[in-house]
């Protein structure tokens, strides 16, 4: 039986947060404060391709801090491509601690399907 689920992200997992910016090409994340247009931010720091400032991530609480000015410092799609690398890789790390493998697909649309079958290990 497969199941379709949707989620919403928040930003928690260091370990996670390191892979989707290693499966992106992306410097390695690194905790700092940054000055972002409007004030400071602490946290895991993640320069995204073209962008302005960094992306701060507080992993104590999921939330992801950034400044792209409505994209004139820096595209959307690079930030939602890191939160969707984010939730694979999140995803894949649970599936594996509990024994589990995980197979994927990347979609045509952009979009990547994930099978998790219980029991087996990748």
């Amino acid at each position: 039986m497969s199941h379709i689920v949707q989620i919403q992200t928040e930003v928690r997992d260091a370990e996670a947060v390191k892979a989707a910016a290693k499966r992106l090409g992306l410097d390695e994340p690194f905790h700092g404060t940054v000055r972002l247009f409007d004030g400071e931010a602490t946290g895991l720091l993640v320069r995204l391709p073209g962008w302005l400032y960094h992306a701060v991530i507080d992993t104590s609480t999921g939330r992801v801090q950034y400044d792209n000015y409505n994209g004139s410092w820096g595209e959307q799609k690079h930030l939602d491509a890191f939160v969707q690398a984010y939730a694979v890789a999140k995803a894949k790390i649970e599936a594996r601690k509990k024994g589990h493998s995980v197979f994927e697909q990347n979609l045509a649309d952009g979009s990547i399907k994930l099978v998790i079958q219980v029991g087996g290990v990748a």
